[in-house]
């Protein structure tokens, strides 16, 4: 029996080189984002049903898996894949859209699985993934709100997988860096854009953007490489709990979880020169 996929956030990125993968492996695929129409393409590959999502509103959620089910008679797998990051100093941010940050990348995922756990208990079986980030695992500055998001995340996914293990469900957690093709760095630079400017943070932040300059210049792997790290954290049949997906930022979370307090905060100063004023 071919088994079902829901992923969200398919109008792009990762949800969208997902979607197109789990297609190629025969799966059926429920590809979900806010506005169905950027999802043509999608929905003319077998088996795909593209259907409305809005992470933010617990109905949606309810239709999407009412529509999967209905389409397909099963839900093996969920992939909470919709999310986005605000760039900039916390005290600029405005805090509507605080509240934002954390109605997707944290009750959005919630809203989700919420809707799909009575199909997975009724199943005893089913997997589910939430894309998190290596800002869920090691922080930056101007980031402090997504690292805020996807820490939440992190925990709450860790803390679920106990629930659910006894139910056949697993929750899985895929943790990506910087990527070449999504269009993640736009919107966050669009947000960062609508702030306004504190002149007292001037000098820090011409610095730290000329730091994530550099880092952007180390990304290498694409939205279809972490694709393939989602399809096998889907189908490897594991209890594993944690996937790297790029190997960017492969240093930053062994130093977080394998190096003392002290050390790793000396060498995140160190390394990227934030000691204070400049």
């Amino acid at each position: 029996m071919q088994k079902t996929i829901l992923i969200t956030g398919c109008s792009s990125g990762f949800g969208r080189s997902t979607a197109q993968l789990f297609a190629r492996h025969g799966w059926n695929v429920v590809a979900t984002m806010r506005d169905i129409s950027a999802g043509a393409d999608l929905a003319r590959l077998p088996n795909v049903l593209v259907t409305p999502l809005d992470v933010q509103d617990p109905a949606s959620a309810q239709a999407a898996i009412a529509a999967a089910t209905d389409r397909f008679g099963t839900l093996d797998a969920v992939v909470n894949n919709a999310g986005f990051g605000l760039f900039g100093v916390f005290e600029s941010t405005p805090p509507q859209k605080v509240r934002e940050q954390f109605d997707v990348n944290v009750f959005g995922p919630m809203n989700v699985i919420r809707a799909a756990l009575p199909q997975l208990r009724s199943q005893r079986a089913g997997v589910i993934v939430n894309v998190s980030s290596g800002a869920g695992v090691f922080t930056l500055p101007m980031v402090s709100l997504y690292c805020a998001s996807k820490f939440a995340l992190e925990g709450y996914s860790e803390s679920l997988s106990y629930e659910l293990a006894a139910l056949g469900i697993t929750v899985k957690i895929v943790e990506p860096g910087g990527v070449l093709d999504t269009g993640f760095s736009n919107r966050s630079g669009q947000e960062a854009g609508a702030q306004a400017e504190i002149a007292d943070y001037r000098d820090f932040t011409r610095h730290t953007a000329a730091v994530f300059e550099q880092l952007r210049g180390q990304r290498l792997a694409t939205s279809e490489d972490v694709a393939r790290v989602i399809y096998q954290a889907v189908t490897d049949g594991s209890d594993q709990l944690r996937y790297l997906a790029t190997e960017d930022i492969r240093s930053l979370v062994e130093a977080r979880r394998n190096t003392s307090e002290s050390d790793y905060i000396t060498l995140m100063r160190q390394r990227y020169g934030f000691t204070g004023q400049r």
